[in-house]
Parts: C-alpha cells; sequence; structure tokens
C-alpha cells in the first residue's frame, strides 16, 4: 500500500453497549476500508483498535464520539500508535 498507514486505539465511554455500537463501528470502519476490531470492555465501555489513513481514521473517531442515534457517548480516550498491518479486515470481537 503506497499511502501511510497509521493506529488507534480507543475506549469510548458512555452508553455504548446495547445501542447497536459495535455494529455501527464495524459498518463505518469498513465503509471507510479502515481495518482492526471492536469490543465491548468488562466496565460498559467499547474498545476499537484500528488501522488506515490519518483520513479514514480521523472520520471513524468523528464517528466515535457520536456514535449510532441509540449511543450516548461521554468520551472517547485515544492513543495513536505505530501501525504494522496486521488486520486484513475490520471485526466484532
Amino acid at each position: 500500500m503506497s499511502e501511510n498507514l497509521q493506529r488507534i486505539h480507543a475506549i469510548v465511554y458512555g452508553r455504548v453497549q446495547g445501542v447497536s455500537f459495535r455494529y455501527y463501528t464495524t459498518l463505518k470502519a469498513s465503509g471507510l476500508g479502515a481495518t482492526g476490531w471492536v469490543q465491548n470492555r468488562e466496565d460498559g465501555s467499547v474498545e476499537v483498535m484500528a488501522e488506515g489513513t490519518s483520513e479514514q481514521l480521523d472520520l471513524l473517531v468523528d464517528f466515535l464520539r457520536i456514535g449510532p442515534s441509540s449511543a450516548q457517548v461521554i468520551r472517547v480516550e485515544l492513543i495513536e500508535l505505530e501501525a504494522n498491518g496486521e488486520f486484513s479486515d475490520f471485526q466484532v470481537r
């Protein structure tokens, strides 16, 4: 791939479980061409690991800050990491 990949690790807090957050995150990420995964955490938050171009990840983070209409996002903790290209698609874990 000629474009530089980046990676983000995000934890999304609020009313984000039981509202199809993982499903819509997967649709958004896949539609953008980002790869990685999303999963529920025991504390009620949702965790996202994603790789893509800067533009793809910016748009994904914009979505994570809002979520689907039934969600209520309080905050997103975001860490930028080095990409390693380990993902081939975007999946729910």
